[in-house]
């Protein structure tokens, strides 16, 4: 088992949480350290019944630990070691501040920017505006636009 830093991805829907995944995979390597991935699942709006929204719940949950368990692959091959996995519930932003909170081995957050029009997206905007007080590892912010060669190339 890896013994030093433990790079932090949250795991999302974006295209570019690829170039994230893969400079915490390639930084895992070259320091020995392994990765951990979060997966956040934001709360259902359907209240009205709750079996219904038990339901939903449930599935979310499914689709989230099959997500990650197929990553998880992808981050053994490329990093040597198998990755630690997170599923919470709630608000990305603050669960993602919680399980920095809560897990001591956790020594760096990896996210990717996006590089369009939009803006670097709204964990980047957040942990690099208001909440960054409330960090205790420093945050690795990947160009989402870089290719998988260019991550390789300066990891």
């Amino acid at each position: 088992m890896p013994n030093s830093r433990v790079f932090l991805v949250v795991v999302d829907n974006s295209p570019e949480m690829q170039a994230a995944l893969r400079f915490a995979c390639r930084r895992a390597k070259a320091s020995d350290g392994q990765v951990a991935l979060l997966r956040v699942i934001e709360p259902t709006e359907f209240q009205h019944f709750a079996s219904i929204g038990n339901l939903m719940r449930a599935e979310a949950r499914q689709e989230a630990e099959t997500l990650l368990n197929r990553l998880a692959g992808d981050v053994n091959t490329v990093s040597g070691h198998l990755p630690v996995l997170f599923v919470r519930e709630g608000n990305p932003r603050d669960e993602l501040l919680k399980v920095i909170t809560e897990e001591p081995s956790i020594s760096v957050l990896v996210l990717a920017a996006d590089t369009g029009p939009g803006g670097p997206g709204p964990l980047v905007t957040a942990l690099t505006g208001k909440y960054v007080g409330k960090m205790r590892v420093p945050v690795t912010i990947v160009p989402g636009s870089l290719t998988p060669e260019q991550i390789d190339q300066i990891t």
